[in-house]
């Protein structure tokens, strides 16, 4: 390498100079191996490249050269044909996969079909822009085991985005759906969020997972996608049968997700335990909140009179507050969700405010003073409430709290209202 650092060389370059891809890439991201192959094509300096005139057409290597005949050739009745000057030396296979020239990317394919190392390249080719080529390296990657198809699921599921990459995605799913179950398995884990997510998918419809490791599996991921998936197959009806499917929804409730709390509470009437669902009236999510309400509602309990048994004790269900504005009256429920508005835990407050929203009975005077909450939970919850009335709230008051000295959430509050208004102000000097 000349003393050069590896870090700062070209893989292309790198392997043109004798190394081998496995050696550059072992272990690459499909980004790499894209990249790789649209540098052999866009290096600004490109050695691989037989230098030609302009205008001249690229010819494979060895191909021979047939000048034009000359006036005394064709009086003679003979034409002229000379073998081409010695080639330059032969291209490294992958090079020649992703050469500009497309005959020389279909006569490289060979070596890909039966070199493990240069097989990320062959499935670049089976979305390649030229028939011929994509043609023959799709009838190579289907003449290969299944197996061999998992260690490239990344690239392959990052092709098939491209125009013409749904065939080697095909033949992925064909595989893991065939294949052994460890296989599949162990693509669950792959760092890749496409993977994992068609592994975990190919999973679920094998039932190559226990319910109590979907449930698992729900309440502990980050993958929104991944929740919904595995908490539905967790409780889908026949799924859990026996002393395992308490086990099961109880993991699910506990979980942080909503989505996931959400499933396993509207599970619940399938279980037979509705009155389980009484608790998560005052859960902190109001999808949790509506899936308890329904499946009250299955058993013929009213979750009204429970709400407002729950808002009697605010500081042990804050989320009550909420509730009771979904499902509450207005005559009635209303002076209930005031009192709370002043109670002195934050979160009492926030939700009390939610359900003033839901009853549709904001007063904009009383609940204009909660915009200097010291919660900036509070004073979003305010702010959000307010935004409908918020031509009628004193453009000094807005302004004289959209000073630098303010809180960060009471500034911003005060923006937002302004803008609601049309009464957009200019930023003051030190805001941030």
């Amino acid at each position: 390498m000349d003393g050069r650092d590896k870090e700062t060389v070209s893989p292309v370059v790198r392997v043109w100079e004798g190394a081998a891809p496995a050696e550059v890439l072992d272990g690459a991201s499909a980004d790499a191996w894209l990249d790789f192959d649209a540098d052999v094509r866009c290096l600004d300096d490109r050695p691989w490249l037989p230098a030609r005139s302009p205008g001249e057409p690229v010819r494979p290597p060895g191909e021979p050269v047939r000048p034009a005949p000359t006036l005394l050739d064709r009086l003679r009745g003979r034409t002229r044909s000379r073998v081409a000057p010695p080639a330059s030396p032969p291209l490294p296979p992958a090079i020649a996969l992703s050469h500009p020239d497309g005959r020389i990317r279909e006569s490289a394919l060979d070596a890909a079909g039966a070199d493990p190392e240069l097989r990320p390249l062959l499935v670049v080719r089976c979305a390649d822009w030229a028939s011929p080529v994509r043609e023959k390296a799709r009838t190579l990657l289907a003449g290969l085991p299944g197996g061999d198809l998992f260690p490239l699921a990344e690239l392959i599921l990052r092709l098939s985005r491209r125009a013409r990459g749904d065939f080697a995605r095909d033949l992925l799913e064909d595989a893991l759906r065939e294949g052994p179950a460890a296989e599949v398995l162990v693509l669950t884990g792959h760092p890749d969020r496409a993977t994992y997510r068609l592994a975990y998918r190919i999973a679920v419809e094998r039932g190559l997972l226990t319910p109590m490791e979907l449930a698992t599996t729900a309440a502990t991921c980050g993958d929104v996608t991944l929740q919904d998936l595995c908490a539905e197959a967790a409780v889908r009806p026949g799924t859990t049968p026996g002393p395992d499917a308490a086990a099961v929804l109880d993991r699910l409730l506990t979980a942080r997700s909503p989505r996931v709390r959400s499933a396993g509470v509207t599970a619940l009437r399938r279980a037979g335990r509705h009155g389980d669902a009484e608790r998560f009236l005052a859960d902190r999510s109001a999808l949790v909140r509506a899936c308890a309400r329904y499946v009250l509602r299955q058993d013929g309990v009213d979750p009204l009179p429970l709400c407002r048994a729950l808002c009697t004790e605010p500081a042990a269900h804050p989320g009550a507050a909420a509730g009771l504005g979904e499902c509450g009256d207005r005559a009635a429920d209303a002076g209930t969700l005031w009192a709370l508005v002043e109670h002195p835990l934050p979160a009492v407050r926030l939700h009390a405010i939610g359900g003033l929203r839901a009853l549709d009975v904001v007063v904009r005077e009383r609940l204009t003073p909660l915009l200097d909450d010291p919660s900036p939970a509070v004073v979003r919850a305010a702010t959000r409430a307010l935004l409908p009335e918020a031509a009628g709230i004193p453009e000094r008051l807005l302004r004289e709290r959209g000073a630098p000295d303010r809180p960060r959430a009471v500034r911003v509050a005060a923006d937002r209202l302004l803008r609601a208004a049309g009464r957009q102000r200019l930023p003051e000097p030190g805001y941030r």
